[in-house]
């Protein structure tokens, strides 16, 4: 006899059970969680509470025309990338353009400096070897000891000392000889000390230090300029152990001079990439992924663009969140878009490098998503229940 098995009660309860559980917030498939109606984060992020990091959860603040004039009012010109990432010999990097990394220094003599001393109306000490001969030719090499020898005055230590200071010792020791000397003394070439200028410029290399002063920006200059990878807020200046960060960008945007540094011999400027600024899209949009942002400049009307825009089938506009983890202290912010006039608060609303974009998807959505994950399980299991077995007459075999 052809009879069909029916559903056994444990298989019954199974299906019950997964519908109530989908029911309850779609909880068994993994991402289709609701985000709506929420106040605070679900998860507790760390928090600089004093002096230590301590977990706590964030309040959600709505985008709206109130927050955005709050965030104008508030905002100060951006230095470096506003993160505590960068260290240097495991402490937060100090800012150029303060302390030692902001002084003047005055071009000092070195060895291997060539400088020509002018004496005059005495062409036999200036250019005894001929008046046909380069300056560079003529000159005066300051040796590896850091001395010259000039007639007359002997072997004088000039290193570390100006050109003024030189031409003062020089003057005192030919005036025993010379009566009413007028001397003059002058670089010709500059050859001890130098910088370099590495990461992304055109020509990393070494570049030599004059007694014109070089200051960060020139140093890139000379290199070629930047390259179009070049993060122009993260320029790295090493001084003596010590990595001050540059930021380039707000010399730019807001005349911002004193990120400028003054160089001095043995520093090293290296220009970071633009990757670690970077924007996650996620969620119901045509093109989720990470987006690099251009010289730190984006808005979330732009994000959301250039992921393709929010899904028209699958998303729920009220549900569009930035969060903002990568600070002392996170952030989360709440787009409600159900309106086409939304966007113009999302056109003015900045980001910052790493933050992450998050579009809710549809509650009706969510719902199919966990039928399809069920359905199939639920199709075999009532498969199974209705099979014919004809060697125990057409009922199930014991077990």
């Amino acid at each position: 006899m052809n009879l069909s098995f029916t559903v056994p009660g444990w298989i019954r309860r199974l299906l019950i059970g997964l519908a109530a559980s989908a029911l309850a917030g779609c909880a068994l498939v993994p991402g289709n969680q609701s985000y709506s109606d929420r106040d605070e984060s679900a998860v507790m992020l760390p928090v600089q509470q004093g002096d230590a990091l301590a977990p706590a959860n964030v309040k959600i603040k709505p985008i709206t025309a109130q927050l955005i004039i709050d965030m104008f009012k508030t905002a100060r010109p951006p230095i470096g990338d506003g993160t505590r990432t960068a260290r240097a010999a495991g402490k937060d990097e100090p800012r150029a353009g303060a302390g030692e990394a902001g002084r003047v220094p005055e071009y000092r003599l070195g060895p291997g400096d060539i400088i020509s001393v002018i004496v005059w109306d005495h062409p036999e000490l200036t250019i005894p070897a001929g008046s046909f001969r380069t300056a560079e030719q003529a000159g005066t090499v300051i040796a590896d000891d850091g001395t010259i020898y000039f007639p007359y005055a002997g072997v004088i230590k000039v290193q570390g000392k100006t050109t003024s200071q030189v031409r003062v010792i020089l003057s005192e020791k030919l005036a025993k000889y010379i009566e009413k000397i007028q001397l003059d003394v002058r670089m010709v070439a500059f050859r001890s000390q130098q910088v370099y200028v590495v990461g992304e410029v055109a020509k990393p290399g070494i570049q030599q230090v004059t007694d014109i002063p070089m200051t960060v920006l020139e140093a890139v200059n000379r290199a070629g300029g930047f390259t179009p990878e070049a993060d122009y807020s993260r320029v790295l200046l090493t001084r003596r152990g010590t990595t001050y960060l540059v930021d380039i960008q707000a010399m730019y945007d807001y005349g911002a001079t004193a990120q400028n540094a003054l160089l001095e011999s043995g520093d090293i400027v290296n220009v970071a990439d633009r990757s670690y600024n970077k924007l996650f899209v996620l969620g119901e949009v045509l093109r989720p992924g990470s987006y690099v942002m251009n010289k730190k400049r984006a808005t979330l009307a732009e994000a959301l663009s250039d992921a393709g825009y929010i899904s028209q089938t699958t998303s729920d506009p009220r549900w569009i969140y930035v969060m903002r983890g990568d600070t002392e202290t996170p952030e989360l912010f709440h787009l409600d878009s159900r309106l086409p006039d939304a966007m113009l608060l999302a056109d003015r609303f900045p980001l910052r490098p790493r933050d992450v974009i998050y579009v809710d998807a549809a509650a009706v959505v969510r719902w199919q998503r966990v039928i399809a994950n069920i359905l199939p399980t639920a199709t075999m299991l009532n498969l199974t229940s209705q099979t014919q077995y004809p060697l125990f007459g057409g009922k199930q075999p014991p077990y």
